[in-house]
């Protein structure tokens, strides 16, 4: 079919009916679909579940080193933990925190500590007139929210293919000392799927800011969520630390990660790694904020994955079950909507998210349209700060949660809904 922008008014209004009454005939059958939020399937929850019997009544709970894993201590998480998070955060065991199931959480709390007691001997944020953040976006949603909560004002920075717009960030920064970080999704980024390249890395690491207690906050959520097992068909992201260490800011970055969609999200384990002044810092607030993590969850982990190989076997087989969503939602799509509707999306090697670009003025419209007809998709304009997409086009597609044939049908409303909308605003544009 030729592409709506080129159909006579006729045509259109045509084609206009024709989608509808497929619209009509797709609510009435009572549909209720999610693909919504980057949730893990059961079946790759049930990859995990010979974890729930690696400690059993009889278990030794002393990890490596001879710590007593039920009782008090071990602020900063069992050796086994650390090596686990290590490998995910491309750093060393001695510079990692273990703490509980949430890479947020540490997150929040890290801005928490700078909003309250500052970082490296600077003035604390909540006695700055204005704390500004940077934002590439199209981002995570939850991300944003901390910021927001804390009364930072925001700022949107393009994403390109290789990362942050890094003309955009290197003048802002030089620029405006109230600038005091920026987020980073760097392998695989929420939604768009992009890995930094090395040279952005490196301009993050080395880049002048006006404010000297500027960071980094490194979100290598999926480090390891590769879609297939095949090296040679993933994405490895530069690391952030040795730049930082190379370029004479050690202090610049914090790197987040957890085993949210590795083992269970709700009973995971989760880590920081910094360099040594941030490391002290962050100890010393904890030691007041706790007496030691769940360090029985983290034997259990340590367990079930004790080296990179069994991490890497593990991976393949969430790999294996997360590949054929993402091909579907390539194959539907592209059948679909090429040639016909002005949009596109992106193609991942990992992660847990399509992006896609529908026409402009229209993503408000087309998941508003899905969840008519029962298929929750995440809010048009989540990914930006505010919730504000200036073009009203971005949708993050989340394929991952919804069994094979459910997202069939999921994506069947998606582009039936993005056909309608385009459809109506070409048609609306005429008039």
């Amino acid at each position: 079919m030729p592409r709506y922008t080129d159909l006579s008014t006729a045509e259109l209004q045509q084609e206009l009916e024709t989608l509808q009454r497929e619209y009509e005939a797709i609510k009435a059958k009572g549909l209720a679909l999610n693909m919504a939020r980057g949730k893990p399937s059961s079946a790759q929850l049930d990859l995990s579940r010979p974890m729930l019997g690696v400690l059993g009544e009889d278990s030794d709970l002393a990890d490596e080193e001879g710590v007593d894993c039920g009782n008090y201590g071990g602020l900063t998480g069992i050796a086994e933990a650390r090596r686990l998070l290590a490998v995910m955060l491309n750093d060393n065991p001695e510079n990692v925190i273990a703490v509980g199931s949430s890479s947020l959480t540490l997150m929040y709390d890290a801005i928490s500590r700078m909003m309250m007691f500052g970082t490296g001997g600077h003035t604390p944020w909540n006695r700055l007139e204005t704390v500004k953040w940077l934002c590439p976006s199209p981002g995570y949603d939850r991300h944003f929210a901390i910021c927001e909560l804390f009364g930072m004002e925001l700022i949107p920075v393009p994403l390109t293919d290789e990362g942050p717009d890094m003309e955009v960030v290197e003048a802002l920064v030089a620029a405006d000392d109230a600038i005091k970080g920026i987020w980073c999704v760097p392998q695989y980024s929420n939604p768009t799927g992009i890995t930094y390249s090395d040279e952005v890395v490196g301009r993050l690491a080395a880049m002048e800011c006006a404010a000297p207690d500027f960071r980094i906050f490194w979100d290598n959520a999926y480090s390891v969520h590769h879609l297939s097992a095949d090296p040679t068909e993933q994405d490895h992201v530069a690391d952030i630390a040795a730049a930082c260490r190379k370029a004479g800011n050690p202090d610049r970055y914090l790197k987040f990660a957890s085993t949210s969609k590795v083992t269970f999200p709700g009973a995971g384990i989760a880590g920081l790694a910094t360099g040594e002044n941030n490391y002290a810092e962050t100890v010393k607030a904890m030691g007041i904020q706790m007496v030691g993590p769940d360090k029985l969850n983290q034997l259990r982990h340590g367990r079930f994955l004790p080296a990179e190989e069994a991490l890497s076997k593990h991976m393949a087989k969430h790999a294996a079950l997360l590949a054929p969503k993402f091909q579907l939602v390539d194959t539907k799509l592209a059948n679909a909507l090429t040639g016909v509707v002005d949009c596109e999306w992106s193609h991942p090697r990992g992660g847990y998210f399509i992006s896609f670009e529908a026409p402009k003025g229209t993503a408000k419209r087309i998941v508003s349209l899905a969840k008519e007809a029962g298929v929750q998709l995440t809010g048009a304009g989540a990914t930006w700060p505010y919730g504000n997409d200036p073009k009203d086009s971005n949708i993050r597609i989340a394929p991952s949660m919804p069994p094979l044939e459910e997202l069939d049908a999921a994506l069947d409303v998606f582009v039936t809904c993005v056909k309608l909308a385009a459809a109506q605003v070409e048609l609306a544009a005429r008039d």
